[in-house]
């Protein structure tokens, strides 16, 4: 029997969950001070759900079934779909605009680099309903608030803004056909990934023609939003840009953003602004991203609703932070260690513990009945403030022997007192 892992995925021991634990715990304390609600779905879902346009990548890499009804089924590879899914269930009746977030399992059956698993969990954030780019402000302030909390400053992540109206814009400009958009965006979205040579055979596989390729190549040369105004004038994608950034700027969080005319995003239902998050010289793959999918919905049969959210994951930002020094100390720490010498006090240990914990303190038993230099080293491992040692004299005076495992001090205390008082700077400082 292979003990490993499925290929891709992952094993999350103590000190990993640790971590994991962390983590989410920062996503959902920045949701809900933002006001965002927590939801969640089953990690089935039908397959149809996902299978979109040819040019999505994510149809091709789904982990798929049929089950024993014959029904074809698939592990959910993002959760953008679910949630329009629900939103559709009941549209009728929930109060608009949406604010949700979710922190789901994931699984895309993909080529694995680093950075990038066939399993990963994901920070999603949406605001469905509320139209205009306050709500891509609202998103991306909750962003930076996150990596903020993480201790990431400016000088170590960037998010990069483009807009999908903009690259249609461009594609019209120099004459691509509009059938093969989808195709050419989904080429621009590898731009990073191959050589120039490769990316324009690719452009060129597509359907555009030698001159069109260069010409593309010439605009997403174009660094600043500024001169490609002057090429697009009257561009709906530039005038939102601008005007997220006046907000932004306003907000004072205007040097945490970036216009990149290269950012994409591979997914065919964006239609406005969209971002990525990277370091500043982009020396790593993308932490996040996200954008604008207003017509999402009616594509599985519902109005047009005005959406925008983010999907960030866990993978990469845990590999960032360990790069920054962010990496949080998350030594195990308990309140209690007790332990018993004897197996006569088995039961009273038991107690002990039972009414500590009642009181709200981590307490753990360790019932290896070990000689005193044993059990003390596996105190000290356990992460515990205190031990409570169970000697046979003692306990006959039914008292128990208190150690501070910093300060390698200890002194008696009756149980009766320790239940009644357990602070009395004995226990918790």
């Amino acid at each position: 029997m292979d003990l490993q892992p499925v290929k891709g995925t992952r094993d999350f021991f103590p000190e990993q969950m640790r971590e994991r634990n962390w983590l989410f715990d920062v996503w959902r304390k920045i949701s809900l001070q933002a006001g965002f609600e927590e939801y969640d779905t089953c990690v089935l879902e039908h397959e149809e759900l996902y299978i979109r346009k040819a040019g999505d990548e994510i149809s091709q890499q789904l982990y798929s079934f049929e089950d024993k009804g014959g029904r074809r089924l698939s592990l959910r590879p993002e959760m953008t779909p679910s949630l329009a899914r629900m939103i559709l269930q009941h549209q009728r009746s929930l109060p608009m605009p949406v604010r949700w977030f979710s922190i789901p399992q994931c699984f895309r059956y993909e080529r694995m680099t680093k950075g990038r698993r066939r399993e990963h969990f994901q920070w999603n954030a949406d605001i469905i309903g509320q139209p205009g780019v306050t709500a891509e402000a609202e998103i991306l302030l909750l962003l930076i608030s996150a990596c903020r909390e993480m201790g990431l400053t400016d000088s170590e992540f960037r998010i990069f803004l483009n807009d999908r109206r903009i690259l249609n814009s461009i594609l019209e400009k120099i004459q691509v056909p509009e059938h093969l958009h989808d195709a050419v965006l989904v080429v621009m979205d590898k731009r990073d990934k191959v050589s120039p040579e490769n990316f324009s055979r690719m452009l060129v596989e597509t359907g555009m023609n030698a001159s069109q390729v260069e010409q593309l190549k010439d605009h997403l040369e174009m660094p600043e939003l500024e001169s490609l105004s002057m090429a697009l004038p009257g561009c709906e994608g530039i005038n939102a840009l601008q005007e997220l950034m006046g907000l932004l700027e306003i907000a004072g969080f205007r040097n945490f953003v970036q216009f990149d005319v290269t950012i994409v995003r591979g997914l065919s239902y964006y239609t406005g602004p969209v971002f990525e998050m990277n370091h500043p010289e982009k020396s790593h793959r993308a932490i996040c991203g996200g954008g604008r999918y207003d017509s999402l919905l009616s594509t599985y049969g519902g109005e047009v609703i005005p959406a925008v959210g983010f999907g960030f994951g866990d993978v990469v930002i845990l590999d960032v932070l360990q790069e920054h020094g962010r990496s949080p100390d998350l030594n195990r720490k308990l309140d209690f260690t007790i332990i018993p010498f004897e197996a006569a006090q088995v039961g009273t240990a038991l107690k002990l513990a039972g009414d500590l914990r009642a009181q709200g303190w981590s307490v753990e038993c360790n019932f290896g009945l070990k000689k005193m230099k044993k059990a003390m080293q596996q105190a000290s491992e356990s992460g515990a403030e205190r031990a409570l040692l169970l000697f046979p004299e003692e306990m006959e005076r039914n008292e128990v022997v208190v150690r501070d495992m910093k300060l390698r001090e200890q002194t008696n205390i009756q149980l009766e007192q320790l239940l009644q008082t357990p602070a009395g700077g004995l226990i918790r400082e």
